[in-house]
């Protein structure tokens, strides 16, 4: 077996460490400003985590071989989500209002992987500083743990490229010609900038500042985690639901040409295929939705009709989950349109999960390529997208990609169904989770919550939720004995 960079691993992770502490200080102070009880654990937390950092980090002082091979970064990428929910659960079962290991893990894991799937039954009673720390998880874990370390430590040095490609999703990166190190700030610039602008707005409306800004941390990571058990229907105001949904689409789509927008070059944005494919997809359903809640006679308000649509619509698509209504009582149509549009969701390189329409375009476009081969087996047709002629590497990777997806959500109905979970829950936890989406089917959707799913299945969710975020080979590269062999 060919040796680990062992040295690296814990250097990276030690810095990781340091750096999540830190947020559980911000976690701390909160929670001092409204006098919680919780404070303390999550002082406390923080402790045990900064410490552990430290460690980790003199540990892997020792200098180590550059260049950092794709072994070891998808080791790091994959052991870094693991560490820090690991940890990230602290102040949850610290302060008891998750004293179980399995329900604090998974509610992390859920927040990192920006899921937002919850086993807490009454949110509104929950201490305001864990619930920012919640918020805050999902907001880290938006555009990428890895790529936040990317942004502000120069700790990776050359080997920040491997690391960056093992985490960021998507067949492509979009480049901006400089290094990684420089992209990574120039995302999370514009992230930030964006969370700003949607806290203000928000705060404008009828939520108060403490609500506005966790509600703008979980919008834009599209993470879903909501301060009110009733989620954005606590506050019934058409302004926020409008408001939410348009930040939603803006989670949804590519970070780099959202950059490129705000550099004055909205064309960048407008031409890409995804984009437009992504905002074709969301008016088709929004106005099949709505039209057949109208014509049903289950919603006579036209406006109410159309505002319900876009909200719900765009909360599954970039993967949010936030509700305003419980789509399991329209029918099955509309129960079934939604599971099409979580394995759907946004684009490449956004906060969403799932398959990302990229793949589907190249995939429908490879399709029609082998119609034409019919009737000229001898033409030569590759698949293009923006005009760019795409690898065949490439659309062979998708195609495998859909394949693994699809064969790991059949094996996981039949995994989940065997610990007991319904045929509902079972499928509708299984795509939620492996597309990060938050709610499910039946007793696991919109008005219900996973603390009732068996112990062992919560776990295998957990997975599910890594391995989705993670865009399955980063992960299930770790299962193949060839990973470890020389």
């Amino acid at each position: 077996m060919n040796k680990f960079n062992l040295k690296f691993i814990f250097k990276t992770l030690g810095f990781l460490l340091i750096i999540e502490s830190m947020f559980m200080m911000v976690s701390t102070v909160v929670s001092f400003y409204f006098q919680e009880q919780c404070s303390d654990w999550l002082l406390l937390s923080g402790v045990i985590t900064i410490i552990s950092g430290v460690f980790l980090r003199i540990i892997g002082t020792e200098h180590y071989e550059k260049p950092i091979g794709k072994r070891e970064s998808f080791l790091v990428v994959a052991l870094c989500w693991v560490v820090m929910s690991a940890f990230g659960m602290l102040p949850y079962y610290f302060s008891g209002v998750i004293p179980n290991v399995s329900d604090a893990f998974f509610e992390t894991m859920s927040g990192f992987t920006t899921t937002g799937s919850t086993i807490i039954l009454d949110i509104d009673s929950v201490p305001k500083g864990l619930l920012f720390w919640r918020s805050l998880t999902q907001w880290i874990g938006g555009i990428g743990i890895i790529v936040f370390a990317l942004a502000f430590l120069p700790m990776i040095g050359g080997n920040a490229s491997v690391l960056y490609d093992a985490e960021t999703t998507g067949i492509v990166h979009e480049r901006f010609r400089p290094r990684v190190a420089q992209i990574a700030k120039r995302i999370w610039g514009t992230y930030i900038a964006i969370t700003v602008i949607l806290c203000i707005l928000l705060f404008l409306g009828p939520m108060n500042l403490f609500d506005s800004i966790c509600h703008s941390l979980a919008t834009l990571s599209t993470g879903g985690y909501s301060t009110k058990q009733a989620s954005i229907a606590y506050w019934n105001s058409p302004y926020l639901e409008y408001v939410i949904s348009v930040f939603m689409f803006i989670g949804g789509t590519n970070f780099a040409l959202i950059f490129f927008l705000f550099k004055g070059k909205p064309q960048r944005l407008l031409k890409d295929e995804e984009f437009r494919w992504y905002g074709v997809i969301c008016l088709i359903f929004i106005a099949l939705i709505s039209s057949c809640l109208i014509m049903s006679g289950q919603i006579k308000d036209v406006e109410y009709a159309l505002r319900t649509s876009l909200f719900q619509v765009t909360s599954v698509i970039t993967t949010t989950g936030f509700a305003t209504v419980d789509y399991m009582n329209w029918g099955a149509f509309y129960t079934l349109s939604i599971c099409l549009l979580m394995l759907f969701c946004a684009c490449a390189g956004s906060t969403s999960g799932g398959v990302k329409i990229v793949r589907i375009i190249i995939l429908c476009k490879n399709a029609v390529n082998e119609f034409k081969r019919q009737v000229h087996p001898n033409a030569i047709l590759p698949v293009r997208l923006n005009g760019n002629v795409i690898p065949i590497e490439i659309v062979t990777k998708i195609l495998a990609f859909i394949f693994l997806y699809l064969a790991i959500l059949v094996v996981s109905f039949l995994v989940l169904s065997f610990t007991g979970m319904g045929f509902e829950e079972s499928v509708g936890s299984a795509i939620s989770c492996m597309g990060n989406v938050g709610p499910g089917l039946g007793s696991v959707g919109p008005s219900g919550h996973f603390a009732d799913v068996p112990t062992f299945s919560k776990w295998y969710l957990c997975f599910l939720m890594m391995t989705g975020r993670l865009e399955l080979f980063t992960v299930l590269s770790l299962f193949m004995p060839a990973f470890w062999k020389r």
